[in-house]
């Protein structure tokens, strides 16, 4: 990696908030909401190429790209800084890596004097779930290597907050979708009904399940970012409701006005096709997921944050299409 390159354009103001891992679909939708409140901030990633673009037209974004092998560069990212938001993404065949990019992170944050650090989180700590609806106080017993890897960053986090650290916080989310949202489980429902192909999905399809709309993600962490109840515990976001898979497709082929395809594949066509393609060959061992879904329950959330929104399916889809024909 190359080393610290910064880019500040004209006087953007004083940045006290920064995105690390700024260029992913969470990272975007919590710059959409600083951007609506007319606040600045640091968007930080290892491409200077991703952060111009999504970016570079924002008067209130700082750029900054980091070396995560580099101590100093990570300091440099959060320098000025009173909060982190960590949106770091990881290929999912380099789970390994998100333990040890968080100590960087938190090693950087703690050293440049930041008081708070918020993780954009996951279901995957939780295990296989052991009750219908799963509360923060649910075991987390991961029994896949991705659950270990992601339970790991949070005790990291978590650890940190105890001792006196840093103040620390996680915000677990479900699945997501949304506007320029192409890693989903529903991404390819969304191309299948504006092209007329055939939509690709992981089943069983029929099995309770729940979504994000990318876009009520980013306001959410921004909420619990400012709010000091928010630190020392986890927090549960849950979708807009519980859904099925088919059930989603069919209320997105129907918006589009198309005719539903879909072929599902089951673990055992996952698995082969694995052999050639190393990103389903990861999702295997997720396959519980599918069967065994974690449906969260976030009443613990909509109590700190009253103010809370939830896009329903019915208009994230209907936004969420009406994005793609605006792009196309």
């Amino acid at each position: 990696m190359s080393k610290l390159h910064q880019q500040q354009e004209g006087n953007r103001g004083h940045a006290t908030i920064a995105l690390f891992g700024a260029s992913g679909a969470i990272g975007k939708s919590v710059a959409a909401a600083l951007r609506a409140e007319g606040r600045p901030y640091r968007v930080v990633g290892r491409s200077a190429e991703a952060l111009r673009q999504n970016f570079g037209d924002d008067p209130l974004a700082e750029i900054i790209t980091w070396n995560t092998d580099d101590a100093a560069s990570m300091r440099a990212a959060a320098r000025g800084i009173d909060t982190v938001i960590y949106l770091v993404g990881i290929d999912y065949w380099q789970f390994e890596l998100h333990p040890l990019i968080m100590q960087k992170a938190l090693d950087a944050a703690i050293a440049e004097n930041v008081r708070h650090f918020v993780l954009s989180g996951t279901v995957y700590p939780y295990g296989l779930p052991q009750t219908g609806k799963v509360k923060e106080e649910h075991p987390r017993r991961p029994h896949t290597y991705k659950g270990k890897m992601r339970k790991q960053q949070e005790d990291l986090l978590m650890d940190a907050d105890k001792a006196g650290k840093i103040r620390g916080t996680v915000l677990r989310l479900p699945d997501f979708y949304g506007p320029g949202v192409d890693k989903s489980l529903l991404d390819s429902v969304f191309k299948a009904a504006t092209d007329g192909s055939r939509a690709m999905m992981i089943g069983p399809i029929d099995t309770p399940h729940e979504f994000v709309y990318v876009p009520d993600a980013g306001p959410a962490l921004l909420a619990l970012a400012a709010n000091d109840k928010a630190y020392g515990r986890t927090w549960n976001f849950a979708g807009a409701g519980v859904i099925s898979q088919r059930d989603f497709a069919h209320q997105v082929f129907t918006q589009a006005g198309a005719k539903p395809r879909m072929m599902v594949f089951g673990k055992w066509m996952v698995r082969l096709s694995g052999l050639f393609d190393k990103l389903m060959r990861e999702l295997v061992e997720m396959h519980y997921l599918q069967t065994s879904p974690v449906l969260m329950d976030d009443s613990d959330l909509r109590k700190l944050l009253p103010g809370l929104v939830k896009t329903s399916y019915e208009q994230g889809i209907r936004q969420t299409l009406a994005a793609m024909r605006a792009s196309a």
